[in-house]
């Protein structure tokens, strides 16, 4: 059974997290699971789902305003998409298990053997308790600072990949919007073997040829082809 982040952890999580708490009862309680307050009701009076909810909260504030304030001025269906990947359950537990969170949680002990340390909706939740952990002991700017630590460089990486960043849903919202119609998706050739096919696609809006793209899928294509549309709009 993990001990006190007060007595044995506090300084190792917090130089992993990159912030010394003020308030060292605020990182106790973000890294006590309710499986170990159910256990422990004599002597411990909280657990973090209520930082959990707090924390979850202002790390979508922190990841809708860096994205609103990029350069590229981002539709709100591209924001809202970012933002649900970013804020999602497996990003938040890949980042705790990147800083060994799930070491200094409390768990009660049927947690501890069924191996909670490393569940992700334990490893999320806790991460976002500590979060929230920080706004509460130093504010919005350094909690901002701290959960830019560990999510600006994949938010800005995952803005260039098809997996994430909707290229097709921004050029229709365009096209639509600019033009009245629909953008026109034309294979306009097949390469390689079929098991190993290579799909050039062409993107049409009112008959112009805006972008090309190619892909193992004919969806990877036109994604690629969108993207070039874009950068031509």
């Amino acid at each position: 059974m993990a001990q006190s982040p007060k007595k044995k952890y506090c300084m190792e999580i917090e130089e992993k997290i990159g912030y010394a708490f003020i308030n060292k009862a605020l990182l106790e309680e973000a890294l006590t699971h309710k499986s170990y307050f159910h256990e422990h009701k004599e002597s411990v009076s909280f657990y973090n789902e209520r930082l959990e909810f707090l924390g979850d909260a202002v790390i979508g504030l922190v990841v809708v305003e860096h994205l609103y304030r990029l350069e590229d001025q981002y539709s709100e269906s591209v924001l809202a998409k970012m933002k649900s990947y970013l804020v999602s359950e497996g990003v938040l537990a890949d980042i705790a298990t990147s800083i060994s969170l799930g070491n200094y949680v409390r768990l009660g002990r049927g947690e501890e053997t069924t191996g909670g340390r490393k569940k992700k909706s334990i490893l999320s939740d806790a991460f976002e308790a500590v979060i929230g952990g920080i706004f509460l002991d130093a504010g919005y700017e350094k909690t901002k600072e701290t959960v830019l630590s560990f999510l600006k460089d994949k938010m800005d990486a995952d803005l260039t990949t098809a997996d994430v960043y909707d290229y097709k849903t921004e050029l229709q919202e365009r096209s639509q919007l600019h033009y009245g119609v629909l953008p026109d998706y034309r294979l306009i050739r097949e390469d390689g073997a079929e098991h190993e096919r290579i799909f050039t696609v062409a993107v049409f809006i009112k008959e112009k040829k805006l972008g090309v793209g190619t892909g193992k899928r004919k969806k990877e294509a036109e994604s690629q082809a969108a993207k070039e549309a874009l950068e031509q709009l």
